[in-house]
């Protein structure tokens, strides 16, 4: 068990353990090893955890803004110092490969608390309101307890991006991960205390779906964000309804990625790549439905097809390694039946749709998969794989294409393809989806708003928007003379 933490929980500082829940196991996806053995969070370990925090953000809260913000800086560069460590750690949680998770993991949960950190003394100021003799004034005021459930796929850049915003605005946070990724988060807490960060601000619990309930039902919680999939948003969204509480959905996908005839193709099939195959498919923006038009669809397939059998496939801590395996057997089973139905309802298979024979047989590998022909109506094209698989469209022209893309339930990221820019800019602004790019696919710097519409969420990630959702604002009038009253 070589990634086992001290204990399975982060409260108040320290680590905390309670034998008394449902133990479970961190498995390395690559191999099928047992890399560390935890136990779910009993109610007495959520109602400590929420306890602390509760007790924690009212001096917090007092802080100034700039104060808050100097210990989220120093978290982030300690994460820094420490990425290998903190990538080879998210390696083992996830599969993904090394040379994914040294750039994208923990590198962009440092930079979400050095955003955050950097714009805290401008970001939480009111305004002052004239109102003749009299005036008024506003002010950002935090939530008090919040609550962030994270999924598996990025489990420290999710840790970060639910505890930046939530902390720099003076709340406090009681962060759940995935149970199928559960150390990560526990090192970012670890972090944040070595930063300065007073015990009990940052808590981290296990669980699994019995343990979110616990905490989204909470009296205490004031506030849950969620990643996950649509129908764990339905329930956690219900859950907060009844009790009135802040809400942020950031949930599944099927999003279009649209290539005109006049695209740089070999872009546009780096972008569709990575909108399907970086972290194995297992992102919820990605761009699954791959919309190409006619003209170039011969030429898009044949380039595509010998870049996709190139992708090197293998051990996740092998540097040269492009592309490891999903995140449990469950998962791999389930894509596996996606790629049946889709050659049963008479997609053309391109490249893939097996597991691969280069790689441990304990492991959850599936090779990269193509599939051409795909109409609208198939299964593959409707439901969110989470997968590497990726499903080719043809269309005709731009009207066609865009309400084809816009029909479905999901609404959280899209892209376009062309060298048309006026048309670029026409086209995302009518394409129903929360997060689009121009010639470029899935690129989510911290400065920019994340999220999505319709049935993929509500809410922004990131950027100072992400602020409006971890605070409130308190208006104040102040009147300067006498009350004039009529009775």
């Amino acid at each position: 068990m070589r990634a086992q933490p001290k204990a399975s929980h982060f409260i108040d500082g320290e680590y905390v353990e309670d034998t008394a829940g449902t133990p479970f196991e961190s498995v390395y996806p690559a191999t099928g090893e047992v890399i560390a053995r935890l136990h779910a969070a009993t109610p007495a370990i959520v109602e400590k955890a929420i306890a602390s925090a509760k007790r924690a953000q009212v001096e917090w809260a007092k802080a100034s803004p700039s104060a808050r913000g100097r210990i989220l800086k120093r978290a982030a560069d300690i994460i820094r110092e420490r990425n290998r460590e903190l990538a080879e750690l998210e390696t083992l949680d996830t599969g993904k490969p090394i040379q994914e998770t040294t750039v994208a993991d923990p590198a962009s949960g440092a930079d979400s608390f050095e955003f955050f950190g950097g714009i805290a003394a401008a970001a939480l100021n009111g305004e002052h309101i004239p109102l003749g003799g009299d005036w008024a004034y506003t002010k950002r005021v935090p939530l008090g307890v919040c609550v962030g459930i994270g999924a598996w796929n990025y489990p420290q850049q999710i840790a970060c991006w639910k505890g930046a915003p939530a902390l720099i605005c003076g709340n406090a946070m009681v962060f759940k991960p995935s149970e199928n990724t559960p150390l990560g988060a526990l090192k970012i807490a670890e972090i944040l205390i070595e930063a300065g960060l007073p015990k009990g601000l940052y808590n981290v619990i296990q669980g699994d779906r019995s343990t979110g309930p616990l905490l989204v039902n909470h009296p205490d919680v004031a506030k849950v964000s969620l990643t996950g999939s649509v129908p764990t948003g339905r329930k956690v969204a219900e859950a907060a309804a009844g009790h009135l509480k802040h809400v942020t959905m950031e949930l599944g996908g099927k999003s279009p990625l649209i290539v005109f005839d006049d695209a740089d193709i070999d872009s546009a099939i780096g972008g569709a790549m990575l909108g399907n195959f970086y972290s194995t498919g297992q992102v919820c923006s990605n761009g699954t439905r791959v919309f190409v038009h006619k003209a170039v669809k011969k030429e898009f397939l044949s380039r595509l097809k010998a870049r996709t059998e190139a992708i090197l496939i293998g051990d996740p801590m092998d540097e040269a390694t492009q592309l490891g395996p999903v995140i449990n057997r469950a998962q791999q089973e389930k894509i596996l039946s996606y790629i049946a139905k889709g050659k049963a309802e008479g997609a053309t298979l391109v490249t893939g749709g097996a597991i691969p024979n280069n790689v441990s047989a304990d492991g959850c590998y599936i090779q990269p998969t193509v599939f051409a022909d795909v109409t609208d109506t198939m299964t593959i094209a409707r439901e969110e794989i989470f997968g590497p698989v990726m499903c080719v469209l043809d269309f005709d022209g731009e009207d066609e294409v865009i309400e084809r893309a816009n029909a479905t339930e999901f609404g959280l990221s899209a892209g376009v393809f062309t060298r048309d820019l006026s048309r670029g800019h026409r086209v995302v602004d009518r394409l129903e989806a929360g997060t689009l790019w121009i010639n470029t696919y899935n690129l989510c710097p911290v400065e920019i708003p994340f999220g999505g519409v319709k049935q993929s969420g509500f809410g922004r990630e990131n950027s100072t928007a992400a602020i409006n959702h971890y605070s409130e604002i308190k208006t104040v009038y102040v009147a300067m003379g006498k009350v004039d009253a009529p009775y």
